[in-house]
């Protein structure tokens, strides 16, 4: 097969690229008008300027829309183009000029991978430090989340050291009943409780006060150690209270992957918000090629009554896709399932319906 590109090729991605972007714009114009008239009384009331409500909010919105619907653009536009040149007889043409349909991929998978690779930047790079500007825009302008009510909090800061707070105030960023574990293998070291611990930002520790330090002895007696006030420097820090399952979105890989591992580390539940967003930055490129392949297959054949079914279809197939891969989510909060399992079990159930559609596509 000569995979060199032809005029033939260079036709058939400049209608993908011309379409994709085309009904990108659209579409996220069109969101953004829903959008702006569901929120306009939230930024009344908050009294955000036009400045922030475009540079920091909508500037932000825009990546982060393309990214969690690019499956749906990239299969709209397969199938809307794909469907005309099959409607105007151009797909009869290029299959009996000689060229094989699987041939005929070969400038759709080379769009599909071009868009694949620029939504895989967008997710690892370009989306979490768009999401940082939008969230935090979100945070004081719409649903108003400045307070943070966090109890009950448990953390392995360290192998063999354990932290419980019974509750932590953003407002004075002060953590209350503070209690410090240690132990050497299943024996109890020392234990360190305060009534309350401020985080001292010069000098990035915190400061209790009314502590108890016991320290368990192999003997008979226990040393106790009492005072007003101790300042300890722990691995953990005020951000870790700030953390909730937004906060990853804001991450890029690498930071995402030293979250992931430090989280690990202390046996926090939340990890699995982490775990989700690595596999979901992941499957959503990936899904593109599978989508297009899909699409391709649907659409190539002229139908009497033209793109309306193909349409139709596609768009089904695609909301279907995106709810599976939502409704996937839910087994890892179950604990069905492993994030890496369930995040992907949506591709791996479309690459066997691809396969089979492409499949029948030649005939």
């Amino acid at each position: 097969m000569d995979l060199r590109l032809k005029k033939l090729d260079w036709y058939i991605i400049k209608k993908f690229m011309a379409t994709f972007f085309v009904s990108m714009l659209l579409i996220i114009g069109l969101v953004i008008i829903f959008d702006v008239s569901e929120k306009i009384d939230d930024f009344i009331s908050h009294n955000a300027s036009l400045h922030d409500i475009v540079f920091y909010y909508y500037v932000n919105f825009v990546p982060y829309f393309i990214n969690m619907f690019s499956p749906l653009f990239i299969f709209i536009t397969v199938i809307f183009f794909t469907s005309r040149m099959a409607a105007n007889s151009e797909i009869i043409a290029i299959l009996s000029g000689g060229v094989s349909y699987h041939r005929m991929m070969v400038p759709y998978l080379l769009s599909a991978l071009f868009v694949a690779l620029l939504s895989l930047v967008l997710n690892l790079y370009v989306v979490p430090k768009a999401n940082k500007t939008r969230l935090e825009f979100e945070a004081v302008y719409i649903k108003n989340e400045n307070s943070y009510k966090r109890n009950d909090i448990h953390y392995q800061i360290a192998p063999g050291k354990f932290v419980y707070v019974k509750s932590f105030s953003s407002w004075n960023n002060t953590a209350y009943n503070m209690t410090i574990e240690t132990l050497e293998g299943n024996k109890l070291v020392s234990k360190l409780t305060a009534e309350n611990a401020a985080w001292d930002s010069a000098t990035d520790s915190w400061k209790l006060r009314n502590y108890v330090l016991r320290e368990y002895s192999r003997g008979m007696s226990d040393r106790v150690t009492t005072g007003a006030a101790l300042d300890t420097a722990l691995a953990l820090t005020v951000s870790d209270f700030y953390r909730n399952n937004k906060t990853v979105q804001t991450l890029t890989s690498p930071e995402l992957s030293k979250l992931i591992a430090t989280q690990k580390m202390r046996g926090d539940g939340s990890i699995i918000y982490a775990q989700i967003e690595q596999h979901n930055r992941l499957v959503l490129p990936f899904s593109t090629i599978i989508l297009t392949i899909m699409g391709v297959c649907l659409s190539s054949r002229k139908r009497r009554g033209g793109i309306g079914w193909s349409l139709v279809a596609g768009i089904a197939l695609t909301f279907t896709y995106i709810l599976f891969l939502r409704f996937s989510q839910m087994f890892v909060f179950t604990g069905t399932l492993s994030p890496g399992i369930a995040l992907w079990l949506p591709n791996v159930l479309y690459v066997f319906i691809t396969a089979f559609l492409y499949k029948l596509a030649p005939k």
